[in-house]
């Protein structure tokens, strides 16, 4: 394992074609803090200056993911680590780490194409509250094991599964095996901290580059909360409430405004660091909406 391998998932940067409709859905419905200053779009889950970075983009996807790394020395070693591994990379200059609001970063690509970013050193606000778009119960569950999960399009298991643990020293492996239409999928979760998975891929094709985000809450309260939200405003959820096998969490899907999904969940447990897997998928709930697609 590298010493300077990534430690958590920090933040996103999504391109958005209806400004509006976004900013009724982080607020009203993630319960996420949406917050205009000087031009620029964000959102807040906690005291950093952002997780979720906003720019306006017609193709409505995921433009970056932001993996942090423990500081400066780390940093140094990623770039070596990554040229010893034949990954192209370039290192953002001072004024773009400031944009971004971390000390340095540098830009590079997983097999599949996603634009991923290494930094260090991110602005945390410990001044400014977090201020919710609506009530919430309790609070997001981020720290040190960062904003949550994303499951992400894959150019094969394979290629997936080599960058993500050789190059990001992740470790993980097939934790729910389970037939989906005429084949079986098998799909691989990774982790870098204490958060169940951070990264998973092989759950086939996909017309975004993530399937979706997961964010957990504190309180399972603000879960039925979301989800009265949802069915409230007429969002269209992916699944039903329910229950995972693997990690525990209780949660459902939704669709963003962009068409990928957002899983808004609870009580997720922490990785044993071992292997095991199941092959039903969920303890209970989670019913496939069809029709929910985009």
């Amino acid at each position: 394992m590298i010493n300077s391998r990534v430690t958590e998932l920090g933040y996103l940067g999504i391109g958005i074609r209806d400004v509006d409709a976004w900013r009724f859905y982080a607020n009203e419905i993630l319960g996420m803090e949406w917050v205009e200053d000087g031009g620029e779009l964000s959102l807040r889950m906690d005291y950093w200056h952002h997780r979720i970075l906003i720019q306006p983009d017609a193709d409505d996807d995921v433009l970056f993911a932001g993996f942090r790394v423990a500081g400066p020395e780390e940093f140094l070693e990623m770039q070596q680590h990554l040229k010893e591994c034949g990954i192209p990379f370039e290192v953002a200059s001072p004024a773009d780490a400031e944009k971004r609001c971390v000390l340095e970063f540098l830009r590079l690509k997983d097999p599949a194409g996603l634009p991923l970013e290494i930094f260090h050193g991110p602005l945390v606000d410990r001044h400014k509250p977090f201020r919710p778009g609506r009530g919430m119960h309790g609070k997001f569950v981020t720290g040190s094991n960062g904003l949550g999960h994303m499951i992400v399009r894959d150019a094969g298991v394979e290629d997936s599964y080599r960058f993500y643990s050789k190059v990001f020293g992740m470790r993980g492996n097939i934790e729910v095996r389970f037939d989906f239409g005429a084949g079986r999928r098998e799909p691989i979760f990774m982790h870098c901290n204490e958060r169940d998975h951070t990264v998973a891929f092989g759950a086939g094709p996909l017309p975004k580059r993530i399937h979706h985000m997961m964010v957990e809450v504190d309180n399972i309260d603000d879960v039925g909360l979301a989800y009265d939200q949802a069915r409230r405003h007429n969002v269209p959820i992916l699944f039903e409430p329910g229950r995972h096998a693997n990690d525990n969490a209780f949660s459902f899907y939704m669709q963003t405004p962009s068409g990928w999904f957002c899983e808004y969940g609870y009580g997720v447990t922490r990785p044993n660091h071992q292997s095991e897997y199941n092959v039903v998928g969920d303890i209970w709930g989670h019913q496939l909406i069809a029709n929910s697609y985009a």
